[in-house]
């Protein structure tokens, strides 16, 4: 999976999943994409935030762009939205811990993100980044995913509901790939005294939930 800042809990559900977790870090920064932004609640309603970026371009790999040093203003925005949620304490050290990362390369400092919120959440998975294998550079879309699957070994392949679209079983199994698609089921939780706004960022959950409570979310999938 192509590496997202803050992604909603689906994504870690999908990492909690595996043994492996690839980052794919050599494909084209898309401009718009959900890599360096997501959504949060402010005012009982949902808000985009993006991670403000140095050098993005739609040619350009996400291993060659750069996260600007100054994110003071998303901090203050995470501020103003969650100080009085029951969890932030834990939270906002835990983000602290993430914009302090001296790598500003976005491939690794998003990277460093979801590792340490999977440590966190107690989530064992070992993270590889895809530019680190050697393989095939030339190949595209599914052949170059079934190409990594084989360079790990791999016997499964999981991918979120969205992949459904871009993926074929008979492919992955002419390699002995069993492929599987994870899909949330519904997951709520109380926000403030607000009306329930679902899918947003990892941030909303671990604001408003224990680990525990998270763990068992993280079980709310069903593969299909």
């Amino acid at each position: 999976m192509q590496p997202y800042f803050l992604p909603y809990i689906g994504y870690f559900q999908l990492i909690n999943a595996v043994d492996k977790y690839v980052i794919y870090d050599d494909v084209n920064y898309i401009k718009g994409g959900w890599i360096n932004r997501n959504k949060l609640l402010l005012n009982g309603k949902d808000f985009m935030f993006n991670l403000i970026l140095s050098g993005a371009s739609p040619n350009k790999l996400i291993n060659e762009v750069f996260v600007a040093e100054d994110q003071s203003k998303l901090m203050k925005i995470i501020c103003n939205a969650y100080s009085k949620a029951p969890h932030f304490n834990n939270t906002f050290y835990l983000l602290q811990t993430i914009f302090e990362f001296k790598n500003k390369n976005l491939e690794k400092f998003i990277g460093n993100s979801l590792i340490q919120i999977a440590k966190y959440l107690n989530i064992n998975t070992e993270f590889i980044y895809s530019s680190d294998l050697r393989k095939n550079c030339s190949l595209r879309a599914q052949e170059k995913v079934i190409h990594i699957c084989s360079i790990l070994q791999s016997t499964e392949y999981y991918n979120s509901i969205g992949g459904m679209e871009l993926y074929d079983r008979v492919n992955f199994e002419a390699k002995n790939i069993k492929l599987y698609f994870l899909k949330t089921l519904p997951i709520e939780y109380v926000q403030f005294n607000n009306t329930f706004i679902p899918s947003l960022s990892i941030l909303d959950v671990i604001m408003f939930n224990s680990v525990e409570e998270i763990n068992s979310m993280l079980r709310k999938y069903e593969l299909v």
